[in-house]
């Protein structure tokens, strides 16, 4: 049993999936530093996938600084090093435009964002170790 919940939907490259499931199952407390993380054989059988795609996103959440790769002892969830706010920001600007650009289209008010942004933010705060808010 992986460590993390997917459910993979069509039309979203799987490895972006990936790293996506992990990257919130990280944020939000169900993996922590120093947990275990499943070999790429262990993600491509459990989640029937190709190999190289599992490898794919070992490798971007090991870029991000979510994992280390430890040789002999295997892959962890590793403790990243809180990015600068203003490279921050200057990072998430491009999806933050997207967003509001989707929710004016959508006709939603600044109020409705700001509650759907809340909520998510509130549904990703850590929790107790093995239990889940969705």
């Amino acid at each position: 049993m992986l460590p993390f919940r997917l459910e993979l939907v069509p039309g979203v490259p799987v490895y972006e999936q990936l790293v996506a499931a992990v990257t919130r199952a990280i944020v939000s407390g169900d993996l922590a530093q120093g947990d275990a993380f499943p070999s790429v054989r262990a993600l491509s059988q459990a989640l029937r996938i190709n190999p190289n795609t599992a490898q794919k996103a070992v490798a971007q959440l090991t870029t991000l600084g979510l994992l280390q790769v430890h040789p002999g002892i295997g892959t962890r969830v590793a403790q990243p090093p809180p990015a600068p706010r203003a490279a921050s920001t200057r990072e998430l600007r491009p999806a933050t435009a997207d967003l509001v650009l989707e929710a004016r289209r959508r006709g939603l008010s600044l109020p409705d964002l700001q509650d759907l942004l809340e909520a998510e933010w509130q549904r990703l705060e850590p929790s107790p170790r093995g239990t889940r808010r969705d």
